[in-house]
């Protein structure tokens, strides 16, 4: 310890006097506790200036009353066995009570399943979960270091806050050769939710309403909400959203915007044709509405290549289009990014600043040399094997599972992290057993409003190997067969 906050008196007292009383003060008061190191007498003396032995002689004072041990050549301490005094507590006269604080909330967020962590059960289906023992973290390490012994001054001052411009330019060659995604200015985020925040906060007000699907990703609605606008369901069938009910709902209802997770639906893993994207995007030009595509983890794709975003193709330019670094890499790395058009990109990098003065800019540094390295697109390729072989054999064992006598159902999409898996019971009860067996599952109720039946689950299969998926995924069918027998 090197320093203590005192409080010295100002009366005529010596000096030594004075500040002995104010130790003592900082021991009853439990800012120093028993047994712990006290500053030297030099010490001090330094933050005090004062002479080192008029501390010396406070010190001696303070080991003369018991309050303070003085260790031969070694250190003062607090003593471990204090005078009587300290030990009684002291009580507050109830005269002088004063009534706690009551808190006003103005903003009520929903109580939400994706604020807790999965990490914690033994077996985790989490839909969106990468396996971090993928996850090159010695190769990783070296571009940290990299960027820690050689940081640009101007990245270590406030500013910047659009993101590292190294990352900048490493996200638009990615977006435009992954992507086929151009003429976008790109704000670096810290994930996909900072992002969904800083647009609803920028461009939707009180009253205003946004079309979402029936089943969406909760988070996304808690930022339209934040923002005061209220979220419209729209229908879903086999193929996704359903553009006569959008076109209807367009017709009667001043809406704003549309959310879309038109590749790998969240939660339903259907991906929109590419017919159904041109008719939603007509609608959005001829009702002057914007389109908010969260393309989250477009990388893994296994039957073929996926469809472009939306935003590749945006001749108006209403889309506005976002991902993240969270399924690739994992989800404390907190990066993401932004794509939108030029005229909403300052005011939204000044809106940031309200919020956030400085992006974690060492941190975006070492994830731009990474990509420079070539290292992020190689980890991709190595995930997307691995999540593959997953993937076949997650539909292998629901296979298994159905001549079992389990009645699990499953259209099988041509990529993401997940199944969605139609069962024959209430899933609701299915995940509050299996949470008791440490096993962690989302389910078709997590992502409705509505409180309609919950009768599908969303069976993350890349976050684990494939002998613990198998291990867990059997405990999860004995319990399917017992429950569909009552």
């Amino acid at each position: 310890m090197k320093q203590l906050n005192l409080s010295i008196s100002t009366d005529n007292r010596a000096y030594y006097l004075r500040l002995a009383q104010a130790i003592e003060q900082s021991i009853r008061s439990a800012q120093v506790q028993g047994g712990e190191k006290l500053p030297s007498a030099r010490a001090l003396a330094e933050q005090l200036q004062v002479n080192r032995h008029t501390v010396m002689r406070s010190y001696s004072e303070l080991v003369a009353q018991g309050w303070v041990e003085n260790l031969q050549r070694s250190h003062y301490r607090v003593s471990t066995e204090l005078p009587i005094e300290q030990s009684r507590k002291i009580q507050m006269d109830p005269t002088s009570a004063v009534s706690s604080f009551k808190w006003t909330l103005n903003k009520k967020p929903s109580e939400t399943n994706f604020i807790k962590s999965s990490a914690h059960y033994q077996f985790s289906f989490a839909g969106g979960k990468p396996d971090t023992d993928l996850f090159p973290f010695d190769e990783y390490r070296s571009y940290i270091n990299d960027a820690l012994k050689q940081p640009r001054p101007e990245s270590l001052n406030y500013g910047e806050n659009q993101g590292d411009p190294k990352l900048i330019e490493q996200g638009l060659i990615y977006l435009r050769r992954s992507r086929s995604l151009q003429n976008k200015q790109l704000i670096i985020t810290n994930g996909s939710q900072e992002a969904l925040y800083l647009v609803s906060q920028m461009l939707l007000t009180g009253g205003d309403k946004v079309a979402v699907e029936t089943l969406a990703y909760p988070p996304a609605r808690q930022a339209f909400e934040a923002a005061g606008a209220t979220s419209l369901e729209v229908t879903q069938d086999e193929s996704g959203i359903c553009t006569d009910h959008l076109r209807h709902l367009l017709n009667t209802e001043q809406i704003k915007c549309i959310y879309l997770t038109p590749l790998h639906q969240y939660p339903t893993t259907v991906t929109l044709s590419a017919g159904r994207r041109a008719e939603i995007y007509q609608l959005a030009q001829q009702h002057n509405v914007f389109i908010i595509e969260d393309d989250y983890d477009h990388e893994f794709h296994y039957r073929c290549q996926p469809i472009a975003p939306m935003a590749a193709s945006d001749p108006a330019n209403l889309v506005i289009y976002l991902t993240s670094f969270s399924k690739i890499m994992f989800p404390a790395a907190r990066a993401g990014m932004l794509a939108v058009p030029s005229a909403l990109l300052q005011p939204l990098v000044n809106f940031r600043t309200t919020i956030n003065h400085k992006p974690p800019m060492l941190l975006q540094d070492a994830l731009a040399r990474w990509m420079a390295s070539g290292g992020f697109e190689r980890h991709i390729r190595r995930c997307t094997k691995a999540y593959q072989l997953r993937y076949q054999n997650a539909v292998q064992q629901l296979q298994k599972a159905n001549h079992l006598g389990a009645k699990m159902h499953c259209q099988v999409p041509d990529g993401g992290m997940a199944l969605w898996v139609e069962t024959a019971i209430d899933c609701r009860l299915l995940a509050a057993e299996l949470e008791k067996q440490s096993i962690y599952i989302q389910h078709s109720g997590e992502f409705s409003c509505t409180g309609a039946p919950s009768q599908h689950i969303r069976l993350g299969f890349a976050g684990q190997s494939i002998e613990k998926f198998n291990l867990g995924f059997n405990k999860i069918i004995d319990l399917v067969l017992r429950l569909q027998q009552r």
